[in-house]
């Protein structure tokens, strides 16, 4: 057995990660979060609840992998009727298109910090999007489970996947931002 087969870390370069092997991510530990602007000044934070992800970290942290699948009926944003209206044909399609997936293509580590590049489809269109991401440690929980901490964070244009419904302001400018920011903070359970 390797010492990544025992241990939940281990060294890379001095610096520890998380030992290579599969890890799930915990949907209850997981905050899979957006940010736009409304009047195109006040931060609306929403984020889904419905996140099956897993992390396949590999024995060098570039081969590393991720595929996410989300559920785009579990958005929430603390407002019923927003919550109605992304889920509506005019921005997500929730009923037509009940998940987007996101698919790791590369990964470049230094350190304890990376970028994730992949393949983000919503609605059936499929567009790049970069991550940056940071691994913020390790814990042992309570039922012996070893669990694994990353955050990471990362900016779309929302018209790229032909969510372009908004609203002209009779002052200028534009209802919803088509810049959304987007952020997570996953935590993984190792897979024995």
């Amino acid at each position: 057995m390797t010492e990544s087969a025992t241990t939940p870390t281990r060294l890379v370069d001095g610096v520890e990660l998380p030992a290579a092997g599969t890890w799930k991510v915990d949907p209850g530990h997981a905050e899979v979060g957006f940010m736009g602007r409304h009047f195109m000044l006040t931060k609306v934070r929403g984020r889904f609840t419905g996140v099956d992800a897993t992390v396949r970290i590999g024995e060098r942290p570039e081969d590393s992998r991720v595929t996410a699948v989300i559920d785009m009926a579990s958005v929430e944003s603390g407002d019923r009727t927003r919550d109605d209206h992304l889920r509506s044909g005019d921005f997500f399609d929730a009923e037509k298109h009940p998940q987007a997936v996101f698919e790791s293509t590369s990964v470049t580590w230094n350190g304890k910090s990376g970028t994730l590049d992949g393949n983000l489809t919503i609605k059936g269109v499929t567009h790049p999007v970069s991550l940056d991401v940071d691994y913020l440690g390790y814990a042992r929980d309570p039922w012996g489970g070893d669990r694994t901490v990353f955050s990471a964070s990362g900016k779309i244009n929302r018209e790229d996947w032909g969510l372009t419904w908004n609203m002209a302001l009779e002052t200028g400018g534009i209802l919803v931002s088509k810049e959304i920011e987007l952020s997570l903070e996953i935590e993984a359970v190792r897979e024995v």
